[in-house]
């Protein structure tokens, strides 16, 4: 068995993240099969592109200081084709309703996850 080896905190989060989903799943996989089955749903296209889902997942994660999910959602955001742009206009209305604790995320996080990311498809 290999051992991973991430280039990266961001892609280590991610990785982690994924890891203990799969324990999880292990553990509970009918609950975990419905709850993969009602978010798939959630994320498809729709009225909604699956951009702007992700840009709103992203506003939810910061707001509620969910680490894991402000990584999940910007890699959603950006493989969604979202611009930095649109990822900090997102940032901005969520740090008007979250205050400082969404823009300190922002202004950590958020950056570093994007600048990470960007750093793995070059």
């Amino acid at each position: 068995m290999e051992h991973f080896q991430p280039r990266n905190s961001t892609e280590a989060a991610l990785h982690d993240y994924k890891v203990g989903m799969g324990m999880f799943s292990e553990k509970m996989p009918e609950l975990a099969s419905h709850y993969h089955a009602f978010t798939e749903v959630c994320f498809k296209e729709g009225a909604l592109s699956q951009k702007d889902k992700q840009l709103i997942a992203l506003g939810i994660s910061l707001f509620s200081q969910d680490e894991y999910c402000i990584i999940y959602h910007v890699k959603g955001c950006l493989d969604q084709g979202a611009t930095e742009e649109e990822i900090f206009e997102t940032v901005g209305v969520t740090a008007a309703f979250g205050g400082g604790a969404a823009m300190s995320q922002a202004v950590t996080l958020v950056q570093e996850a994007i600048n990470e990311l960007n750093q793995l498809t070059q």
